[in-house]
């Protein structure tokens, strides 16, 4: 399994879609964008609920789809599938609810890749504004600088990629080779993170 983490806009699925489909054997993405897309309104941004403890009524889902994503994870993983999964784990809701150290739980004794995936702010702003054509406010660069400070945090990663600085398939290869060369233990240490 890869884990890709990192915020909206930094190139998660694009890499996540370039793996899928460049590694050998059977390989499918799971994320975010998958889970939003079956989440009904009234429970979105879902999984992609921003750091600040905007919506505190919605964090109870929260953490019920990070588990039932992990768990559909963990059932590929074990049938012979490999996952790309593309996320943004974050600590910064309203109270914190743990949500990368209980999904590294549910994979702790399988093989997972954890990849940080960063991308400059004005990188970030651009994407934004070529998928949305809106100019971002001060407000709204001062949330995609929380989110990116946030959703790496702790930092723990077994490879890092920079989209600002590589394309797709550059960072896929970066990728691919970490997975064949190891180790990958940065899962395995996040899953600890809150145990005594």
């Amino acid at each position: 399994m890869i884990v890709l983490n990192g915020t909206p806009r930094s190139g998660k699925t694009t890499l996540a879609a370039v793996l899928v489909s460049q590694l050998a054997g059977p390989w499918v993405n799971v994320g975010v964008d998958l889970m939003n897309a079956a989440t009904p309104k009234r429970l979105l941004p879902g999984m992609g609920l921003r750091p600040g403890g905007e919506r505190p009524d919605l964090e109870p889902f929260v953490v019920a789809a990070f588990e039932a994503m992990y768990a559909a994870v963990r059932a590929f993983s074990l049938a012979g599938v490999g996952v790309a999964v593309d996320v943004g784990h974050h600590d910064r809701y309203s109270r914190p609810l743990g949500t990368l150290a209980a999904s590294a739980r549910q994979l702790v004794e399988l093989p997972v890749l954890f990849v940080g995936v960063r991308c400059s702010i004005d990188d970030l702003l651009a994407r934004r504004k070529a998928t949305w054509d809106d100019e971002p406010d001060l407000g709204t660069i001062d949330r995609i600088r929380t989110w990116e400070e946030a959703v790496h945090r702790p930092g723990i990663y077994d490879v890092e990629v920079d989209t600002s600085l590589m394309s797709a398939e550059a960072g896929a290869r970066l990728i691919e080779r970490q997975l064949t060369e190891g180790p990958a233990t940065a899962f395995a240490t996040a899953a600890r993170m809150g145990q005594t």
